[in-house]
This record gives structure tokens, C-alpha cells and sequence, in this order.
């Protein structure tokens, strides 16, 4: 949304998790619609922005801070977090690890934002449907007891539920309501998802910390 002075609302999101969860991935398949079977590891943190359209005519603009899920890293994640306005927790479905190791990185942003920021549970790579380790129904009740926002499983090699996930936390910041919820169930073939959502491929090249 745009205030009297033509500014548009700024909104910070970070993405956490442990190493290779596809926090990246998911972010270059918002940002580009492209999806890259060979991994790399984020050094540091990458940065850029998306403008979002809603349907009631709101604008707001997205920072994307894509952190480093590498131990050495740690000490870097609590500055990216202190004005953050929305903490994206990543984990893989087909990594019980990684789930268990959200309660350390949703303590790390109540400790830094409290209540302030709004935490979103997103378990990655829906796709390994046939090797899963974490339920929904254990991820949902994760959401639950941390006080989570809202709970999604994604997967960036299908585009399943890339734009809703997007969707639901613009609608979330800006109070809009929802009218596409997102989809949990495991998908096992690609596709694309359709929704009244209008995105502005207007972005900055990606700023690489440390």
C-alpha cells in the first residue's frame, strides 16, 4: 500500500533454516520462475526485492534476505533478524533433522523480535513425498505452539505453492483477507499454481554480505 506521499510500505522477510532446506531455491523460483537442479551454498546473506500487487489495489514492496544455514554463519543471523517483519523457517520434509533444529532458529527471532514479527512454517521439497520423515500434521502443530502465522508445504522443483506461500504473507502484512489458501498435499509431478496475485518482476540485482 502506498502512503500519501507515494511511498511504498516496506516489508523485510528472512529466510532461515539449515543448510540445503532450499531456502535459495525457493526464493530464485519467486523471484525468476527457474529452478536449479545443482546446489550451491549461500555464502553470508543475499538480498533483493519484489514488488507485490494485491487485488484490492494494495502495493507493497518485498525484501528477500536469504541467509546462510551454516553454523559458521550464525553469529551474522540475529543483525538480519533485529527489524525484520516476517520470519520465514524453512525445513525439508525429508529431513527430520532440520525440523528439529526449528525451535533453535525460531528462538533466535523471538529473541530479537518477540511478538513483533510474524513466523511462517514452510516445509521444502514436497516433491520427496516418497522419502518424507516430518508430517503435516507434526509441522502444524509445531505452528501452532510457537505461535506461527501459518504453516506451508512447498516444493520449488514443482512450483507448488511458491505463489500462495508469497500470497498469504503480503495478505498477512497488509490485513487483506484470503481467498486462496494453499494446498499441503504432497505433490509428485510439476505444475503451476493460478492465483489473483500480480507480480512485479521489478528487482535489484542480489547484494551478497560477508
Amino acid at each position: 500500500m502506498s502512503d500519501t506521499k507515494g511511498k511504498l510500505r516496506k516489508y523485510k522477510i528472512v529466510f532461515l533454516g539449515d543448510q540445503s532446506v532450499g531456502k535459495t531455491s525457493l526464493i530464485t523460483r519467486f523471484m525468476y520462475d527457474t529452478f536449479d537442479e545443482q546446489y550451491a551454498a549461500t555464502i553470508g546473506i543475499d538480498f533483493l526485492l519484489k514488488t507485490v500487487y494485491l487485488e484490492d489495489n494494495q502495493t507493497i514492496r518485498l525484501q528477500l534476505w536469504d541467509t546462510a544455514g551454516q553454523e559458521r554463519f550464525r553469529l551474522l543471523i540475529p543483525s538480519y533478524i533485529r527489524d525484520s517483519h516476517v520470519a520465514v523457517v524453512c525445513y525439508d520434509i525429508s529431513n527430520k533433522r532440520s525440523f528439529a533444529n526449528l525451535d533453535k532458529w525460531i528462538s533466535d527471532v523471538r529473541l530479537e523480535r518477540g511478538d513483533e514479527v510474524l513466523v511462517v512454517v514452510v516445509g521444502t521439497k514436497s516433491d520427496l513425498s516418497n522419502k518424507r520423515q516430518v508430517t503435516s500434521e507434526e509441522a502444524e502443530a509445531l505452528c501452532s505452539r510457537v505461535g506461527g502465522a501459518f504453516f506451508v508445504e512447498t516444493s520449488t522443483k514443482a512450483n507448488h505453492n511458491i505463489k500462495q506461500l508469497f500470497k498469504r504473507i503480503a495478505q498477512n502484512l497488509s490485513g487483506s483477507s484470503d481467498e486462496n489458501g494453499v494446498d499441503n498435499q504432497a505433490q509428485d509431478t510439476a505444475g503451476t499454481e493460478t492465483i489473483d496475485i500480480s507480480i512485479n518482476t521489478e528487482s535489484v540485482a542480489p547484494l551478497r554480505c560477508c
